[in-house]
Order: structure tokens, then C-alpha cells, then sequence
């Protein structure tokens, strides 16, 4: 029997992401930056977690505003 030129099967399938977070993130925001701030995200370990609670605070922020 000759191997799978493909590869193994599983590895075909999409991958499936799992969370414990009360709403999985499945949207995906896109934002130009200068490259100096980039660097400095990346120097913040997890630093999408980072970006998603500055993100969270800023609305947070303007709901209290709006009301």
C-alpha cells in the first residue's frame, strides 16, 4: 500500500477552535497601524487579549456616556 499523497485525512478537516468564553470570537476586525505601535503590541505578551480588553473598555466607556 502506498502512502497518501495527501497527507494524513484528519489533517484535511477544518480545524475546530474551542473556547470557555461566554461567545467564541469569530469576527475578525482589521486595523492599519504605524509600525511603531504594532512593535510595541508585540512586545505585550497575549497581546490580542490586550487588544480585545482595550477594545471592551472603549465601549464600555461610551455606553456609560450614553447614559
Amino acid at each position: 500500500m502506498s502512502p497518501n499523497p495527501k497527507g494524513n485525512p484528519e489533517s484535511l478537516e477544518p480545524y475546530k477552535l474551542t473556547t470557555n468564553r461566554p461567545e467564541p470570537l469569530t469576527a475578525k476586525l482589521t486595523v492599519r497601524l504605524p509600525q511603531s505601535m504594532m512593535d510595541k503590541l508585540k512586545a505585550i505578551d497575549n497581546y490580542p487579549e490586550f487588544v480585545r480588553q482595550c477594545i471592551q473598555d472603549g465601549l464600555d466607556k461610551l455606553d456609560q456616556l450614553d447614559s
